[in-house]
């Protein structure tokens, strides 16, 4: 899990093909996910890249976090496993 990052303050309008190209001068890039509105479609500002080994994982953090990328500041963390929250209270 510790090659599995998280890339905050991303701008609306990047694509995973700008995230593998940017993230590939830390090395081998395995996925890229950005997470989409259901509903809309549209980007939320955030994703997730998998880099080939922590190695390269940490190299791009120290590469890339606080750097600008297409105009905003990156946030880049390792990723954290996703915790379980209690379904949210619908309609009555």
């Amino acid at each position: 899990m510790e090659n599995k990052l998280y890339i905050g303050n991303l701008p609306y309008t990047a694509t995973e093909e700008d995230l593998q190209n940017h993230f590939s001068a830390a090395g081998t890039v395995t996925s890229v996910a950005l997470i989409k509105d259901r509903g809309t479609g549209r980007a939320k500002g955030f994703g997730f890249v998998e880099m080939a080994t922590a190695e390269e994982a940490q190299k791009a953090i120290s590469m890339f976090h606080g750097q600008d990328f297409m105009g905003r500041t990156l946030t880049v963390n390792v990723a954290r496993p996703r915790e379980d929250r209690p379904p949210r209270g619908g309609g009555r």
